[in-house]
């Protein structure tokens, strides 16, 4: 599998990158995770505006789903080849609906699902394309969900936003690639069920026994640098913060 980081910034969009949405590429099929502030715009870098094969999304909290919006727009109103079929988008209950309020201004009250092939997410394992997905709901104030992708023997697990939670942990276990979010600084944010802090994402990866730990989520007012510390206080394998444009091999 192949990890392209579209946009990594927790909330809001950086000056470097845009909010949440990563490419997962194998077998010649594109899924892309989250599509968040900004991530349109980065996506063009890293696929054709009509190569993806799939949505996959976290949950609907804008930074991770309201670039749907304009995605709408490109499918639907496409100059040249004709309105595009309708591409599976994965989501929590309510997706459709969700975007069409975002949007505002639709033609009528169904044109999402003439481009977009909403399918509603569930805790469970499913597979989309070649990759084998567990799904399990993880702790946060909106319908979240956290992912553990396989394909070929390998595994990403994706922790979505989420705070401190069993579900993470079993989701992780043994994953060669944790991508977690940290979006709070140990010591200094404390808000139950919420998000978690580097510290708390390097312990999650100790218990998991990940092969690498890659933070994400992270807000423009998080430095990096001291999650990272503070993840490697509890982890001794490798730690990095994401980065957008960033490429893995898992």
């Amino acid at each position: 599998m192949k990890l392209t980081v579209v946009g990594c910034s927790g909330s809001f969009p950086s000056m470097e990158s845009a909010c949440s949405s990563y490419l997962l590429e194998a077998d010649g099929f594109r899924l892309l995770i989250d599509m968040g502030n900004g991530a349109l715009g980065e996506l063009q870098r890293h696929s054709g505006l009509y190569d993806l094969d799939a949505v996959l999304l976290s949950h609907l909290h804008a930074d991770h789903c309201i670039d749907l919006c304009g995605y709408f727009v490109v499918r639907y109103y496409r100059p040249d080849g004709g309105r595009c079929a309708p591409l599976p988008v994965y989501g929590p209950e309510g997706t459709e609906r969700r975007l069409t309020v975002a949007h505002a201004d639709v033609p009528h009250d169904g044109a999402m699902s003439e481009v977009f092939d909403f399918r509603t997410l569930t805790p469970g394992t499913f597979t989309i394309g070649p990759f084998t997905i567990r799904t399990e709901h993880v702790s946060h104030p909106v319908e979240a969900f956290g992912f553990r992708i396989e394909h070929g023997g390998r595994t990403l697990t994706y922790s979505g936003d989420t705070g401190p939670c069993e579900a993470l942990e079993s989701l992780a276990e043994g994953a060669d690639l944790f991508l977690c979010e940290a979006s709070f600084t140990y010591g200094k944010e404390d808000i139950p069920d919420l998000h978690l802090n580097g510290r708390e994402a390097g312990e999650t990866a100790r218990r998991a026994a990940v092969g690498r730990l890659v933070l994400t989520h992270i807000p423009p007012w998080t430095d990096p640098d001291i999650s990272i510390r503070d993840a490697q206080k509890a982890y001794d394998g490798p730690v990095e913060a994401a980065k957008a444009g960033a490429a893995y091999e898992v």
